[in-house]
């Protein structure tokens, strides 16, 4: 099986990634560091594991509700990398794989996947304070956000 590395001390990492290539060229490495692949940094997970925390106005966030922001994100990271991150990155070629585990922190749709999986799972766990909540209505309101919604024309 292909070893998998956090290097995650910023601003140097414990190994670089390199020197992890000339023992294991077979290794999957995450740094903290944006100039390698896999960067594993807290803007993917904190503002949105907030956004659904707060829009379900949930009294705490639970390990269920963090698990519940990591599958997201491993789920997104097999979606098709959209154009607009690709084109911040000037590569064509980013798609899942060794060197994409993680989504990279330009994918909008992160706010969609993560902000959602949280707030269902707060509603499930019994730790959201409102009364109604439909998945499907709230990740339209997310799009809008992101995206604009049409009444917004």
């Amino acid at each position: 099986p292909e070893p998998v590395i956090f290097a995650l001390a910023n601003p140097v990492p414990e190994i670089l990634p390199e020197e992890v290539m000339e023992v294991r060229d077979d290794a999957i490495i995450a740094t903290g560091r944006s100039d390698y692949p896999n960067q594993t940094n807290n803007v993917l997970g904190f503002p949105f594991i907030f956004r659904g925390a707060l829009d379900v106005r949930a009294r705490k966030i639970t390990e269920g509700m963090k698990m519940a922001a990591a599958k997201a994100l491993a789920a997104l990271a097999k979606e098709p990398v959209p154009y607009y991150v690709k084109a911040a990155y000037h590569n064509e070629d980013i798609a899942y794989g060794k060197e994409h585990i993680i989504p990279l922190p330009f994918n909008k749709e992160a706010l969609i996947w993560v902000a959602s999986a949280v707030a269902q799972t707060a509603v499930d766990e019994g730790v959201a304070r409102i009364k109604h909540f439909d998945i499907e209505e709230y990740k339209e309101h997310l799009r809008c956000i992101i995206y604009g919604c049409p009444e917004d024309e």
